[in-house]
């Protein structure tokens, strides 16, 4: 079975296929036979295209932009032309696997795209304006390239469905419940894919352990799992509730967007570009909403990157150690994603203020860029992992298990 996975952002589109033969998943994740990603955030008025393949064969081009659709086109077209070709032609592709970043309170599986959930997808827009457009982009190029190919929308909000309702409502009117806002949680592909490999690693039972999973990228959220469910996390509504992101401000007093809109004249729409691309590490330290970014400035003596930094990690701490009492206890605690795994310097200082539990970090391991293994020392008295994440492979395993 040739599976396509499609995980599309605000700016770009990514792109793989894999290959499953047999009739049991393999345990690991076998390489994909092709890989392929087009950029529009670099260059304005241009696409980016980078498209390897399991063999080496590499594409690199950069074109002038014409309409998204017709570039995502170009992009599946590499599968059966050119160079990078590793299928006969695009009646090869089984079945395609699409993230979908939001599914509100009725699409709790992973689903077979039908135009009743296409229109589910656009209606959730308004929940998810940057990506479910996207995600539905995807699915609607599929269908001219592909026809009448089987489509699955995983949903990043399906992990958190079943959330207590204690974790889930808000303490504001009821009646906003019953209208749909609530607490919904996303990055749920990745925190479930890291529960489920923490238990692998571990060599336990996923439904004896109480875990953590901190995936922590340009967005960044934590998920409290028990019995292999998300009992809480720390994005809500939308993607912008909870930790102190790259260019999200996370949780802030609500009262303080009233203050500017009465007096300073914000409106909505510039209250929501503020709060989502000119926040977090980006908006306090000014230099970055990169991590890198942010350690290069420190090393220079920026203070203010300092500042970013520190609040990154308090906010951090706080929220890991808030949702401990949701667990009863904490087996393991994860990193993943893009600071997750590769911040040695955020893992020791968000571990360092959890020593109270009988954390420890192995100083070495910490430092040697790992990969799905334990940082922790033998005595701690919480396993500390870093995982790499893998929302594609995820997907990918979802539309096997589906189909």
């Amino acid at each position: 079975m040739k599976i396509l996975v499609l995980n599309a952002g605000s700016s770009s589109q990514k792109s793989c296929l894999y290959e499953l033969n047999g009739e049991t998943l393999p345990e690991e994740s076998p390489p994909p036979l092709w890989e392929a990603k087009v950029d529009w955030s670099h260059h304005q008025g241009f696409a980016e295209f980078e498209v390897k393949t399991h063999c080496g064969a590499q594409w690199v081009e950069k074109v002038k932009k014409s309409d998204r659709a017709q570039v995502i086109a170009q992009m599946l077209e590499s599968l059966w032309s050119g160079s990078t070709q590793v299928i006969e032609g695009p009646e090869s592709v089984d079945i395609v696997g699409h993230r979908v970043v939001h599914g509100g309170q009725d699409y709790r599986e992973n689903t077979i795209v039908t135009e009743e959930v296409k229109s589910a997808i656009a209606q959730l827009a308004s929940f998810a304006p940057v990506h479910n457009p996207a995600n539905l982009e995807g699915i609607e190029a599929i269908e001219k390239v592909l026809g009448n190919v089987t489509q699955v929308a995983v949903f990043d909000t399906a992990f958190h469905a079943h959330l207590p309702l204690a974790a889930a409502v808000y303490p504001v009117p009821y009646e906003w419940f019953e209208q749909g806002i609530r607490r919904y949680g996303f990055h749920g592909i990745s925190h479930e894919y890291c529960a489920q490999r923490a238990a692998h690693l571990l060599q336990k039972d996923l439904q004896s352990l109480r875990l953590i999973t901190c995936h922590l990228g340009n967005g960044c959220s934590l998920a409290a799992i028990a019995n292999g469910r998300s009992i809480a996390t720390t994005m809500g509504f939308t993607p912008l509730e909870g930790l102190m992101m790259g260019s999200r401000c996370g949780s802030i007093d609500p009262s303080i967007l009233i203050h500017l809109m009465r007096h300073h004249h914000y409106t909505p729409d510039r209250l929501d570009e503020v709060l989502n691309k000119e926040s977090g590490l980006q908006g306090v330290s000014g230099v970055s909403a990169d991590m890198r970014g942010i350690r290069e400035a420190i090393a220079q003596g920026n203070q203010r990157a300092q500042l970013a930094m520190d609040i990154y990690i308090y906010r951090l701490q706080s929220a890991i150690a808030s949702l401990i009492p949701s667990l009863g206890g904490l087996d393991a605690l994860v990193f993943t994603a893009g600071v997750g795994e590769n911040s040695p310097e955020v893992r020791d200082r968000a571990c360092a203020g959890l020593g109270f539990l009988g954390v420890q970090l192995d100083a070495q391991k910490n430092q040697n860029s790992p990969k799905n293994c334990e940082i922790s020392t033998p005595d701690s008295a919480v396993r500390v992992l870093v995982i790499h994440t893998e929302e594609d492979w995820a997907i990918a395993k979802a539309c096997w298990q589906l189909c």
